[in-house]
């Protein structure tokens, strides 16, 4: 532990390991990330790997569309292979009002370049054969996303950024932080204390936590989701997308040679349950049978549960308090976390140094609520 640092990082997940990254590239020279367990071993280990930008709102077109150049990159900066896979992905719609929602948000990313369409429902099977045709109306597809591997992505920053000077430190509990009046002065942990003047706030699920003491509202709330993976599936096209039948949530992709697949839980209960269970099951099941027969004849081969970082409008939390000089925080993904590590990692880097972000990030800012300032992401599963 060193003696003091220029910027704490709480949290090594791909938010917090990205940060510390883009911080040290630009020249920051004492930057400390403290993680409390193993790198990415939070949220990050147990994500699906989806990366898009196919998202109803602008602001979340634009993180997603500047990640996905980051991910397309990454074997040069930072320098790591991700096992990107850039099948695309293929929203399932079985209505007028999805089909028009879809439309609307097409709209909104062809404006700025990406090459998102809505297709028909032969095309839709054609993309993916194992699904059933019965109550499709049509799909959207987004041939610019996909998915890679969240670890990878964690070794690649994490690695870039000790090379650059950073020091990362794991196993390393985060016990308080201290202020003297308006400013931030110390952070104590299990291995010693610091002495800084800003502190970072990507801790994903336990951000509250940290915030709340100081004064700091930070609106998260952990939610579990489970995931499984098949046992090899034959014949499975590659280029098989990233599929989410919109109604009932139920997504998969390719995970090896099986398949590996998740969904929303609406009986879940807010906590920080990292058990796996099986009282979700009958509704993976159901959506199966419904949306894609043939995987009930496939058997599983294992799964796991993470955690969601859930904010009450499922968008982001981006920004600086306004009650402690320093305190930055990049938290409440509310799912899309990894998928926009790398714009965020960029975004708050500029919000340290006085820089103006390559997009305006107030709307993320963690006052918004109970304000006019509210937006609702739809494309969210």
């Amino acid at each position: 532990m060193p003696e003091a640092a220029d910027v704490v990082i709480v949290g090594g997940g791909v938010m917090g390991t990205s940060i510390a990254f883009h911080l040290a590239e630009a020249g920051v020279e004492r930057v400390l990330l403290l993680e409390r367990n193993a790198l990415g071993s939070g949220s990050t280990s147990k994500a699906a790997g989806g990366v898009r930008a196919n998202f109803s709102d602008d602001l979340n077109i634009a993180l997603g569309a500047r990640s996905l150049e980051a991910f397309a990159n990454f074997g040069k900066r930072p320098g790591q292979e991700i096992d990107l896979h850039r099948v695309g992905y293929l929203f399932l719609l079985e209505n007028d009002d999805q089909l028009e929602l879809f439309r609307e948000s097409t709209i909104r990313q062809r404006a700025v370049g990406l090459p998102t369409r809505m297709i028909g429902v032969d095309e839709t099977l054609s993309l993916a054969p194992i699904l059933a045709p019965d109550g499709l109306a049509g799909a959207c597809f987004s041939p610019a996303d996909g998915h890679c591997s969240p670890e990878s992505v964690v070794l690649g920053y994490a690695t870039a950024a000790r090379r650059l000077g950073a020091t990362l430190l794991t196993n390393c509990d985060v016990l308080g932080i201290d202020a003297v009046g308006n400013n931030i002065s110390t952070v104590r942990t299990s291995l010693g204390t610091v002495r800084t003047s800003t502190v970072i706030c990507a801790a994903g699920a336990w951000s509250a936590a940290l915030a709340a003491p100081l004064g700091i509202n930070l609106p998260v709330t952990p939610l579990r989701r489970q995931i499984v993976v098949t046992e090899a599936i034959p014949d499975l096209p590659p280029t098989m997308p990233m599929t989410i039948d919109f109604t009932s949530t139920l997504y998969f992709h390719h995970e090896g040679p099986g398949l590996l697949l998740g969904m929303s839980d609406p009986d879940e209960l807010p906590g920080f349950h990292l058990d796996r269970t099986d009282a979700w099951l009958p509704r993976l099941t159901a959506a199966m049978e419904r949306r894609a027969p043939s995987l009930l004849d496939i058997g599983i081969t294992t799964g796991w549960a993470g955690l969601y970082e859930v904010t009450p409008d499922h968008d982001a939390l981006i920004g600086e308090a306004e009650t402690l000089s320093r305190f930055l925080y990049a938290t409440g993904f509310s799912g899309h976390g990894f998928l926009q590590g790398p714009a965020v990692g960029e975004i708050i880097r500029d919000l340290y140094l006085g820089r103006t972000p390559f997009v305006d990030i107030t709307p993320m800012h963690a006052t918004r609520f109970g304000t006019e300032s509210r937006r609702t992401e739809r494309n969210v599963v």
